[in-house]
């Protein structure tokens, strides 16, 4: 037997006592100190903090990079938080460089994240359908033409009734990136004007 072939035979005998079978011998751990790390779990007491909490809460004053302070933008509310803001906000639009860089990104986020539910003319036809779900309304009916961009863009952000909320998922851009590309698609499936005749 040659060389080469005695050590593709010592190369299959230990493979073959590789199957992938439990053990109920403890594993092997060489740093232990990485494998049990000492830490707090939520809702418990700490004898470090003073306040004796181990969820800490934000320092007072800070707002955190991401965060968005204007709440129009935020929200979707005016700023005395009576109702939704009635469009877009100018710093959505110039944040994508124009109305038409923020309805291109609207629509890429909007085939992520809407289409499985409202399809891709937002008639409300989409896969879910086929799957026993319960029909979105379409974004074509005359109360969702008339309504708010904030309120549109509130219901991303917080869900209603079947939708779930999508703020944890698409950033505050993204969430107004839709809401434009929604007007669009209202635009382009809008009903045709009869022309009257004199």
């Amino acid at each position: 037997m040659t060389l080469a072939a005695v050590t593709c035979l010592t190369a299959l005998a230990g493979l073959t006592g590789c199957r992938g079978e439990t053990s109920r011998e403890t594993p092997i751990v060489p740093i232990r100190n990485m494998y049990f790390q000492p830490r707090y779990n939520m809702q418990n007491e700490s004898e470090f903090f003073e306040d004796k909490r181990t969820m800490r809460a934000p320092i007072e004053g800070t707002v955190a990079k991401e965060e968005e302070v204007d709440s129009r933008v935020a929200k979707g509310r005016t700023e005395d938080d009576s109702s939704y803001v009635a469009v877009i906000p100018n710093e959505m639009i110039a944040r994508h460089g124009g109305m038409e860089g923020l309805v291109k990104r609207g629509q890429d986020r909007f085939n992520i994240y809407c289409t499985p539910c409202h399809d891709k003319t937002g008639a409300g036809d989409g896969m879910i359908i086929k799957h026993g779900m319960l029909k979105p309304p379409s974004f074509h009916q005359d109360r969702l033409r008339h309504a708010p961009d904030g309120q549109i863009f509130a219901t991303i952000s917080n869900g209603v009734r079947n939708m779930p909320a999508y703020a944890p998922q698409i950033p505050v851009d993204d969430r107004w990136a839709i809401v434009s590309y929604v007007r669009a698609l209202q635009l382009s499936q809008a009903p045709i004007a009869s022309e009257t005749k004199p």
